[in-house]
């Protein structure tokens, strides 16, 4: 089965041809025979009902540094009509345009399929979809009170401290039972936006790793265990953590096995857990990362499974 795949994603020029997981898709995809189309989430235009996009032609592309792609000539993609599946992985931030993209994509699915599906991708901001799974969390308040986040560190001695709507490790703080700095800083993520914050129990585990666990149409294909760097609690790659060999464990199966079927009825087929110490933190499902890590680990090939499963949901639908 030959595929038309349009990409949704950042500039080429800009990834890490070594670890980034959207290339190994194309990757995979090109091995397929499957022809590719990049845009960016600013090329979409809706106008009386049809969803397009400038895009261009892949034409080539290669684990080379400098050299990893090259480019052909652009089109005008009717989104519904003209190719067969999109990858929409651009990067957060989750904010406005991406909320409405997913808006846009959503008019095209699932005549298109678009992976992940667009409007469960709105419905579950990584920080407050895991809270559906409440049961399988470390001590979690979602809150804009500083009475209430004091309250929950007289509890708990130590807490973290993060953006609900942030990414790849970036604003989260460790706070001490005694540190003086936490009526600032609520005053800081309170002035800087009309979000709430996330506040967690601070689990000290995260010093052996911090879990990213793949699951891939709701079963589980792989995790990587990364390792925050000296005087770190952020364990994310983009923050300098380090991925290590791992193994699942059975509670991380038993996570697993839990939300795996929520995750595929909702049409979440590529999706990244993070667990510490056997609990889940985050459910990410805008542009999860990490599998180039884990087929380097493995021996496996994790593209290859996303793209067995986006053939077969293609092939039923025809």
């Amino acid at each position: 089965m030959t595929l038309n795949v349009a990409v949704q994603m950042d500039p080429l020029d800009r990834i890490n041809i070594a670890g980034d997981s959207t290339f190994a898709l194309m990757l995979e995809a090109q091995a397929r025979g499957h022809a590719l189309w990049h845009y960016l989430p600013d090329d979409l235009t809706y106008r009386d009902g049809r969803v397009t996009a400038r895009a261009q032609r892949i034409t080539r592309v290669q684990r080379v540094i400098g050299d990893h792609y090259a480019l052909g000539d652009s089109a005008l993609l009717d989104l519904a009509t003209d190719v067969d599946t999109v990858l929409m992985r651009q990067d957060p931030p989750f904010d406005l345009a991406y909320i409405t993209a997913t808006h846009l994509l959503e008019m095209v699915h699932p005549r298109t399929l678009v992976v992940n599906n667009p409007a469960e991708v709105r419905n579950a901001p990584e920080k407050l979809f895991v809270t559906r799974f409440h049961d399988l969390m470390p001590e979690t308040m979602i809150t804009r009170s500083l009475a209430d986040t004091e309250a929950f560190r007289r509890e708990f001695g130590e807490i973290v401290i993060k953006p609900l709507y942030g990414n790849a490790g970036t604003a989260v703080f460790h706070v001490g039972k005694n540190d003086p700095n936490l009526s600032a800083l609520v005053e800081v993520f309170t002035t800087m936006g009309r979000e709430p914050f996330m506040v967690q129990r601070f689990m000290p585990e995260v010093s052996a790793g911090d879990k990213r666990i793949v699951l891939v149409d709701g079963k589980a294909t792989g995790a990587i265990n990364r390792l925050p760097k000296a005087g770190e609690i952020r364990s994310n790659l983009a923050a300098g953590g380090k991925a290590d060999q791992t193994v699942l464990t059975g509670r991380e199966l038993e996570i697993c096995e839990r939300i795996g079927p929520e995750l595929a009825s909702r049409g979440l087929l590529f999706v990244g857990i993070d667990v510490i110490n056997g609990f889940m933190t985050e459910i990410n499902v805008t542009s999860p990362t990490g599998i180039v890590a884990i087929d380097r680990f493995n021996g496996t090939n994790t593209p290859a499974l996303i793209w067995d499963a986006i053939e077969a949901k293609v092939a039923a639908a025809r």
